[in-house]
């Protein structure tokens, strides 16, 4: 299973830009799939400087009715007019967020997007065949992102605090492990993880999904800081290994960092993991391989630190003459 970030809000490989959104792309023994597609055609951009032909994805997948994940799919269908796009009936409503007295400004998707061919309208569990699977009806046992306040849907030209029926999952089933996939985990990632093992059985062995707990303004109130570190001490008790991004946000990250320590990472734009197989004499093992993030970081400055160490060599040196 190979899993690679072409669009998230912070940078990863020096290569990709980033941007508010979201898009994976997986690759599995039957399927090459998008989940989420950001919010403007820079996952080309990025597909192309990685390696990856978009052209190739048979299935591509919207995990809930907001802009930031859906605006991609316009520019994707133009390059792939085969891959299958699933898509939540709910999905096309009108969402709008409210920053700090402002206006509420809408963020739902483009509605020309239904009109597409290859675009399959679903609404609750599907599987769509023996490796994938979606589902919905995620309810609301624990608390929900504190950040969903400031989010709402419109109807009978009211606006009322939005309720998430658009948000659905996809799970991958491949080699005896299982995957999660929650784009931004509206309903609460601890409530998400209920509806999976409701399903499902057990824990899943990986999640990628945001928290949606993210300030734009950067101030955390003693509130949000609670249900942060509650939310991460929760999951301490799941065996899933943690990927997590976009909505989530470094702050917070960095606060779950401190109390799941290994058990969970933060997927920048452009890092990819690699999860497989290795067989030995005795057993196989799960080994899980992820590059780019914060280590490029290191190597643009190993990199800059070479370069001014060798202008002042040059300089010294001719001085010296």
């Amino acid at each position: 299973m190979r899993i690679v970030n072409l669009v998230e809000n912070t940078e990863g490989l020096s290569c990709c830009r980033a941007e508010h959104g979201l898009c994976f792309y997986i690759e599995t023994k039957k399927h090459k799939i998008l989940m989420d597609t950001g919010q403007s055609d820079l996952l080309i951009e990025n597909a192309k400087k990685l390696g990856v032909d978009l052209t190739k994805v048979d299935i591509a997948f919207l995990s809930h009715g907001h802009y930031d994940h859906s605006g991609g799919i316009l520019p994707f269908a133009k390059i792939n007019s085969t891959a299958r796009i699933y898509i939540k009936a709910d999905a096309f409503g009108d969402y709008y967020s409210t920053n700090y007295g402002d206006e509420p400004k809408f963020i739902g998707i483009d509605k020309s997007i239904r009109d597409l061919e290859q675009v399959e309208v679903i609404d609750g569990n599907v599987e769509i065949d023996d490796e994938l699977s979606v589902f919905a009806g995620i309810g609301y046992d624990n608390p929900a992102p504190l950040t969903n306040k400031r989010l709402f849907k419109k109807e009978d030209g009211e606006l009322i605090n939005d309720d998430f029926a658009h948000e659905q999952c996809l799970v991958i089933k491949q080699d005896g492990k299982t995957y999660l996939f929650s784009g931004c985990a509206h309903h609460g990632v601890l409530n998400v993880l209920d509806r999976y093992k409701e399903l499902y059985g057990d824990d899943p062995d990986y999640v990628f999904s945001g928290f949606h707990t993210m300030r734009k303004s950067g101030n955390y109130t003693d509130e949000d800081k609670a249900y942060i570190e509650n939310t991460a001490e929760q999951l301490k008790s799941y065996k899933s290994k943690f990927y997590t991004c976009h909505c989530t946000g470094v702050e917070p990250y960095e606060m779950m960092k401190n109390i799941l320590g290994d058990k969970i990472d933060y997927i920048h734009c452009g890092d990819s993991v690699e999860v497989f197989e290795c067989d030995t004499a005795t057993s196989t093992r799960t080994v899980v391989k992820k590059s780019g993030g914060s280590s490029m970081k290191w190597h643009k400055f190993f990199a800059w630190a070479t370069v001014c160490c060798f202008i002042m060599c040059m300089i010294t040196g001719y001085k010296r003459k």
